[in-house]
């Protein structure tokens, strides 16, 4: 039995930074070097950063990257890596992993099965890998290199690898986070390892890529499926991990091995001892938190911004959303605005100022009541004999909006929406108004997740963040008088399950009817998600939790009278 040395990179890159990118696997690949890894993975696609999307289409990036590559791999010496990028030219590119070492490239893995579902489009850009398999002599050590889909149906290049010789499997991946996604992952892989007979090293990218949010979580596991050595979620890191690789397991057809580099001691090398890390994974919320955090981080910063500004309303949405940015930025960078109007009610305000000085975040109050009015006046020749509707509420939104827009402009602030999934579902947001910004946070959010996130934010924090009134008072716009949103929507417990078959399982109104859902209801809610496309097409990008989120997700045309 030959015990192999592996680093698992959870390395978050920036799409098309390529330096940076280089710059990041160069300091991981001499981390790995310095703890005696025999080989080091990194992410799927880790040079261009996932997913690069049409920048594939242009000639001169990927030619940057396959030159980024080369620097790696000039950079290499006695620890293997196993390196994602884009081979190939023309119409014919490749998802691809490197392995080099001592200075050179010794052979490619064109990735073989391309997802083409939900966030996922690779179809539009590569082609799948066609060549035969081979295996890398990694100091003793027969290796198969895999790429994320690759892993995920039964019989596929991991079976083939594993019938052909290999003593240890490495598939690197981007696979974005939604919930219940680890547990799947770590499923699918316990079984791939249990047929193949052989163990699998998955390194999974960290980081927010626009709506995205990678999680790492990357794992280990052994011949059996036993999950052996697990990563942090949402952290950079360097996953060192021993790993035993048994001998004599029966070998159906011998595949070609490249050989690559053998054993060698070497003074430089600092060896720690045999590690086996196995981090515990966080439970539902907390791992829902940690993504919303990372995304928001992720977004701000990668895109130049420093500061961020939202509204507040004093309502549970705004009060998630400014605590998740806090988390994420920091509270110097994190700037609130009270906009009472004259349906404000009194606790609105205090509300929002006790969790501003919670959070200790700077804020202001700006009234809205003399635009409200200059609106109301202009409008009333236009509006006369009409009496009072959304529309007036709506001026109140838009308002608002306005404003947060003119301080974004002033300052460079990023404007956060603070819509959350279940409004945005049956158009309760207002079109420029509540969703006017540039990163919509809990857009992936329902009503009833929003609750449960800020309860768990006080709990694990063992103090009230969101001030308790906020968790209790009944949800309100506040654009009317005694205004409610259960005068305008069903009780959130009803109207999240039906949102969720809906949007997520793509149930039809019929089939929820089947299910046992009130008839009337469902044809109620139904149509107001699909005459509400237009509006969501319209709305910010924001963190993916869920298996479906609006967005890349789910792609209905606006014209569309389909009722199901």
């Amino acid at each position: 039995m030959a015990l192999v040395r592996v680093g698992l990179a959870q390395l978050n890159p920036v799409v098309g930074d390529l330096d940076g990118n280089v710059s990041r696997v160069l300091d991981l690949l001499g981390e790995a070097e310095r703890s005696g890894c025999d080989v080091v993975a990194f992410p799927e696609l880790v040079v261009t950063g996932y997913p690069p999307e049409d920048l594939l289409l242009k000639p001169a990036f990927v030619r940057d990257n396959q030159e980024a590559l080369a620097e790696i791999a000039a950079a290499s010496r006695l620890c293997a890596a196993v390196i994602g990028f884009v081979d190939g030219s023309g119409s014919a590119l490749y998802n691809a992993v490197a392995v080099c070492a001592e200075g050179k490239v010794h052979g490619v893995y064109h990735k073989r099965r391309l997802p083409n579902y939900a966030v996922f489009d690779e179809q539009r850009y590569f082609e799948p890998g066609i060549e035969p398999l081979s295996l890398f002599d990694i100091r003793g050590t027969l290796v198969g290199t895999t790429i994320c889909e690759d892993a995920w149906w039964p019989g596929g290049p991991i079976h083939e690898l594993a019938e052909g010789g290999a003593e240890l499997i490495i598939n690197v991946n981007a696979s974005p986070y939604h919930r219940g996604k680890v547990a799947q992952r770590e499923q699918m892989l316990a079984e791939r390892a249990a047929e193949s007979g052989c163990p699998i090293a998955y390194v999974n990218m960290v980081g927010g890529q626009d709506e995205l949010v990678f999680d790492g979580a990357s794992i280990v596991v052994d011949p059996s499926g036993r999950v052996v050595a697990r990563g942090p979620q949402y952290q950079e890191s360097l996953v060192v991990v021993d790993i035993d690789v048994p001998d004599g397991r029966p070998v159906v057809q011998t595949l070609p091995s490249i050989w690559v580099s053998d054993r060698v001691e070497n003074d430089e090398i600092s060896i720690r001892p045999p590690a086996a890390p196995m981090v515990p994974l966080l439970d539902d919320a907390a791992e829902v938190f940690g993504a919303l955090v990372l995304g928001v981080h992720d977004y701000v910063f990668k895109n130049g911004f420093s500061d961020v500004v939202l509204g507040l309303s004093g309502g549970v949405d705004s009060s998630l959303v400014a605590a998740i940015a806090v988390e994420a930025l920091g509270p110097s960078r994190v700037h609130g605005v009270l906009m009472p109007s004259r349906f404000s009610s009194e606790h609105s305000v205090t509300d929002a100022q006790q969790l501003a000085a919670n959070l200790g975040i700077e804020y202001r109050i700006i009234p809205i009541e003399p635009a409200h009015q200059a609106f109301l006046e202009m409008l009333e020749p236009s509006f006369a004999g009409m009496a009072p509707d959304t529309t007036e509420e709506n001026i109140q939104a838009r308002v608002r909006g306005t404003i947060l827009m003119a301080l974004s402009n002033k300052f460079g602030w990023l404007v956060l929406t603070t819509s959350n999934k279940s409004e945005s579902a049956v158009g309760y947001a207002t079109l420029y108004g509540d969703s006017a910004g540039g990163f919509a946070v809990i857009k992936d959010v329902p009503k009833t997740l929003v609750y449960e996130l800020c309860r768990y934010l006080n709990d694990s924090r063992g103090c009230e963040i969101i001030p308790g009134h906020v968790l209790t008072k009944p949800p309100s716009a506040e654009l009317r008088p005694n205004q409610r949103d259960d005068q305008s929507l069903p009780p959130y417990e009803l109207l999240d399950p039906i949102l969720e078959q809906y949007v997520e399982q793509d149930k039809t109104a019929g089939e929820l009817i089947e299910m046992g859902f009130d008839a009337e209801l469902v044809r109620r809610i139904t149509r107001l998600v699909d005459i509400n496309e237009y509006k969501r097409r319209q709305f910010p990008p924001g963190v993916r939790i869920t298996t479906k989120a609006f967005g890349k997700d789910r792609r209905l045309p606006i014209t569309n009278r389909y009722r199901g």
